[in-house]
């Protein structure tokens, strides 16, 4: 089996969302998108015992056209969206929601964690929908770590998220063929991941450093792969955690605006009216 070779490796810079201080790894200033992955921030962020709920966190805001992702590592996360949906999510849980036609949705750390204080450490990514799927009915799944299928090796664990790995399907429902993998290891691990040759594919590190063939990683950079073959191997120098996210390009015109991800400005356009005339629907959060 012919091992990939590391395209290129980026570092994610330091950025300010509406006073949240991230790490975005994708888009960065050599590449817009790795399709059909559009977006990657992970945070680590302090949630003290003096706030109230809603005034942590994301407030309610509309998205159409892809699913937003969120993998939780540290604390817990609070989705509550326009279709009702009201979850908590932990360490080790996955908040997976397919926007579609539209939703309004808030996230928001945990009324425990704001009462008591702690950590939340958070990825979340986009995922783009293809053009058939965008304006289909929305959904949400809040998928726990007991929820989310682990294999466990000698000096390493997986979680599989989305797709099939070694014939563990993940739970997560995608709309284009997807292998999407959340791994925790100890040094020295040696890690071969096979991965369809037709998928585009990427590994982000949270912490510790990993080595592919000549091409080594540190926390806070991402490893962009070439489709030349059908697995990934790694060696893990330091104890690391870090994620897979991999799938077939979806090969669609990709236009954006803000919160909204479509084939066409036209289609921004609509998605823009639609949300001011309230069709989006409305979320009156609970807290």
């Amino acid at each position: 089996m012919k091992n990939r070779t590391v395209q290129q490796i980026f570092a994610a810079h330091k950025v300010n969302m509406g006073g949240i201080h991230l790490l975005q790894a994708l888009p960065n200033q050599n590449i817009n998108h790795i399709d059909p992955f559009l977006l990657i921030h992970h945070g680590s962020l302090p949630v003290g015992n003096h706030k109230k709920q809603q005034d942590t966190g994301v407030g309610p805001h509309p998205h159409r056209g892809f699913s937003p992702v969120t993998f939780v590592f540290k604390g817990e996360v609070q989705h509550q969206d326009s279709l009702g949906n009201n979850a908590v999510v932990g360490a080790g849980g996955t908040q997976w929601m397919h926007a579609g036609s539209g939703i309004v949705h808030s996230e928001r750390p945990s009324k425990s964690m704001v009462e008591k204080g702690g950590e939340n450490e958070i990825i979340q990514f986009w995922v783009n929908s293809p053009a058939r799927f965008k304006m289909q009915s929305p959904s949400y799944l809040a998928i726990s770590a007991e929820q989310t299928p682990t294999i466990q090796r000698e000096k390493h664990q997986i979680q599989v998220v989305a797709g099939s790995y070694e014939s563990v399907e993940g739970p997560a429902k995608t709309y284009s063929p997807q292998l999407l993998l959340r791994i925790e290891a100890e040094a020295g691990a040696t890690i071969p991941l096979e991965i369809p040759d037709n998928y585009n594919a990427l590994v982000y590190l949270l912490d510790g450093q990993l080595k592919s063939q000549d091409s080594i990683a540190k926390a806070g950079e991402m490893l962009w792969f070439k489709n030349d073959g059908q697995q990934i191997n790694l060696t893990v120098k330091e104890n690391s955690r870090f994620i897979l996210l991999s799938g077939q390009p979806i090969g669609e015109a990709v236009a954006t605006y803000g919160p909204f991800v479509m084939n066409k400005a036209d289609e921004l356009q609509q998605a823009i009216a639609d949300f001011q005339d309230g069709k989006m629907g409305q979320l009156n959060e609970q807290f």
